[in-house]
């Protein structure tokens, strides 16, 4: 069963913990290292979230200043 990708503020939030745990350097290697891959993937997931709502709102905004509904891709060439 594939887990759901969680809501871009949890993600941030957990990110924010996971440096804050880091910076303390109570840590062994292997639990940094643990920490770090965690961190990588929700910063990865937040910038996702970023993009797809930046195309979103250029989707919205992309006729002449008037609010448009298109289909949304998540192609971003």
């Amino acid at each position: 069963m594939a887990r759901k990708a969680p809501h871009f503020e949890e993600s941030l939030t957990e990110l924010e913990q996971l440096v804050e745990r880091m910076e303390q350097g109570n840590l062994s290697l292997e639990e940094s290292l643990r920490l770090f891959e965690r961190g990588v993937q929700l910063t990865r997931s937040c910038q996702n979230a970023l993009k797809e709502a930046e195309q979103k709102v250029r989707i919205l905004l992309e006729e002449n200043g008037e609010p448009t509904y298109k289909p949304f891709t998540d192609d971003i060439s």
